[in-house]
């Protein structure tokens, strides 16, 4: 029934704005998505790709050829707003046509249609690049990815706990805090389609952890919070990762094989004990690869320096030697 109310809905879009929904499909969320190419030249694809999931939720993904990060934002449409979680990595609208597709895709309300809120998981360039593009669209509002910004518009008073509500007519959305990957950053959950909307939190691919109290602390929460609640996917920010669980390199436009998008509700409940052994480094536990990429850096720094300098010692020490025995043979008798 699912699928043939999302068909038919996407018919019905089709046939009022062919231009801005022309690539809307309909598949189940763990069909694969563009794995990209070699080279993106030879090969040109469209730069966003978007499923309908249910008649009022879509998926979208910016194209591995358009942008690395690849990531995905997602659409909910309740009866009087809808709500753009995220607005991807590409700013210019004649590379990417964001906001003109998903204003494409909200139905009529009179003469004019529906409201739109735009939201983000973070505050990451990944995540809001798009922005400009709906700064001074008629209807639509985009709230601030600064953590002041967050904490007053959801009224977060305690931060990082708290749990707010965004009501979209007949569809209310959850969101609480999950900073660790970055100090911004909040997950959603949608009543309806019982979706949460992870970000980089959670996702099949590294976890990049810049707090790992922080972050471990959120995975807690998250995790008391899913507990008593039936959650159909767990859909994050990228899929980084192939089918056999090893990551793409980083920085890479092509995904042959990769992971489905969807994570679960066990994955939301393992992660706890994942980050708890975590070393704050880089490490694997079960599906989860997790980085803290700024200590890591420091560290390949450091050894990068240390081997530059003893290096450099090793070259004065030769040199001086080889002087010394060409100094010996020149003074004797």
């Amino acid at each position: 029934m699912k699928s043939f109310l999302s068909t038919l809905f996407a018919v019905a879009l089709l046939a009022a704005s062919p231009r801005a929904v022309a690539q809307v499909e309909t598949a189940p969320l763990s069909a694969r998505w563009s794995e990209g190419a070699r080279d993106c030249k030879a090969r040109p694809e469209a730069p966003l790709e978007i499923r309908a999931y249910d008649a009022t939720t879509f998926v979208l993904r910016e194209n591995l050829c358009a942008t690395f990060e690849a990531p995905f934002m997602y659409l909910l449409i309740g009866k009087t707003r809808a709500l753009l979680i995220d607005t991807g990595d590409v700013a210019d609208p004649a590379l990417m046509p964001l906001a003109k597709t998903v204003m494409g895709l909200l139905p009529q309300a009179g003469a004019a249609r529906l409201p739109l809120l735009v939201v983000h998981t973070h505050r990451h360039s990944d995540h809001r690049a798009g922005d400009a593009q709906f700064q001074n669209l008629p209807g639509v509002q985009v709230v601030g990815y600064d953590l002041v910004s967050i904490q007053r518009f959801y009224h977060f008073t305690d931060w990082p706990n708290g749990l707010a509500q965004i009501d979209l007519g007949g569809r209310t959305v959850d969101v609480f805090p999950t900073p660790g990957h970055n100090a911004t950053h909040v997950a959603f959950f949608d009543r309806n389609s019982a979706l949460l909307f992870s970000g980089d939190f959670l996702l099949p691919g590294r976890l990049l952890i810049d707090d790992a109290k922080a972050d471990l602390a959120s995975a807690r929460r998250a995790a008391a919070f899913v507990q008593t609640r039936p959650v159909s996917a767990v859909l994050g920010g990228h899929i980084e990762q192939d089918t056999a669980g090893n990551a793409f390199d980083w920085g890479s436009r092509y995904h042959p094989g990769e992971q489905p998008l969807p994570m679960t509700k066990a994955d939301v409940l393992a992660l706890p004990a994942a980050v708890s052994h975590f070393n704050g480094f880089y490490g694997q536990w079960g599906r989860f690869i997790m980085v803290d990429s700024e200590r890591l850096l420091i560290v390949t720094a450091a050894i990068v320096i240390v081997a530059l300098v003893g290096l450099g010692l090793g070259l004065i020490l030769f040199f001086r030697r080889r002087r010394a025995r060409s100094w010996r043979r020149f003074a004797r008798p």
